[in-house]
């Protein structure tokens, strides 16, 4: 545990972000508005999941943007009220425990804060197969939320048997045609409720036993190859769209045994973002909850920077008693 007479004041901060998503970047604005000084530390493009996201036609108050502008914005935003950032960097070893926490950087660098809050997002499941990184956000989605308006009129496949799968296939009814679901098995990992509505829809066709195996086209999605896990069969089936609902990995691998995580890898937040170690809160798309959007992460972010400087004037109450 660290002590206040080893701290390098030139990099200590009152709080230091993890991650540069929606979730970090609205904490750090918060956080420097209040006049906190802030530090966020990303491991790779500020903005994260966001900026992969070519259009953004749902964030209140805004018709349409791009996640790079809107994640660039809010960069700006955040540095214009002091918060300093710095990205692609690796952490190496990270110290939660006492007043005092400390990250150190793979580069030797160490900061120490005393507060800490961790966004670094999450990212979904992939399943692979030839062509998916290709066709990544030019036909292949993983938010049925974010584009299904994008493909109005048009025909799309669906992979998966749970919860989201099913539940998002429906909802991608109002905009396409028709959805056929492609599943590994001959039955649903899903509630029953799910199941009846997604095979009650008449725009909803199913290939079950089956799998993408590979993905095609030329600057957008064309065509899967389907495979039958059964008898080995592959056939190509033309498709507009692909909306792929496997899972969901947080990106929280680095903090095993660190903070509290659920069997999910998702790290177990309370209402006020405050994690199992005291001081440490967390936001975005790494805590464990049902729902991922960009206003989702900029509302835990909201309440992880308040909690955090609710923390820290604790810290300076007992300080002056």
């Amino acid at each position: 545990m660290l002590q206040p007479e080893t701290i390098n004041k030139t990099n200590h901060y009152d709080a230091i972000i993890i991650g540069a998503g929606p979730a970090g970047l609205t904490a750090g604005i918060y956080l420097s508005r209040a006049r906190a000084r802030t530090l966020i530390l990303n491991e790779g493009v500020v903005g994260g999941q966001m900026v992969l996201t070519h259009e953004i036609a749902n964030y209140p108050g805004v018709e349409k943007t791009g996640g790079y502008q809107l994640s660039n914005i809010m960069k700006k935003q955040a540095r214009s009220f002091g918060c300093e950032i710095r990205a692609n960097i690796r952490i190496s070893e990270l110290h939660l425990e006492g007043d005092i926490k400390q990250v150190i950087l793979s580069d030797g660098n160490a900061y120490t804060g005393n507060a800490v809050i961790l966004a670094p997002g999450g990212r979904p499941r992939t399943m692979g197969a030839d062509g998916e990184s290709t066709f990544k956000g030019r036909g292949i989605s993983y938010c049925a939320t974010c584009d299904g308006d994008f493909f109005t009129g048009k025909e799309i496949v669906v992979v998966g048997g749970g919860n989201s799968a099913l539940e998002e296939a429906v909802s991608l009814t109002k905009y396409v045609t028709k959805v056929t679901i492609v599943h590994q098995f001959d039955h649903f990992q899903a509630y029953q409720h799910a199941i009846d509505e997604a095979q009650s829809n008449p725009k909803i066709h199913f290939i079950l036993n089956s799998t993408i195996s590979a993905f095609h086209g030329s600057e957008s999605l064309t065509s899967v190859d389907i495979q039958n896990l059964k008898t080995g069969e592959i056939r190509e089936f033309k498709t507009d769209g692909a909306f792929i609902f496997i899972g969901y990995l947080p990106n929280t691998e680095f903090l095993a045994k660190i903070i509290e995580l659920n069997e999910k890898g998702e790290i177990i937040v309370n209402g006020d973002m405050e994690t199992s170690v005291r001081g440490v809160l967390a936001a975005g798309d790494c805590i464990a909850k049902r729902y991922r959007q960009v206003t989702t992460a900029i509302g835990d972010g909201t309440i992880a920077a308040l909690s955090a400087l609710n923390h820290l004037h604790q810290i300076k109450t007992r300080k002056s008693i």
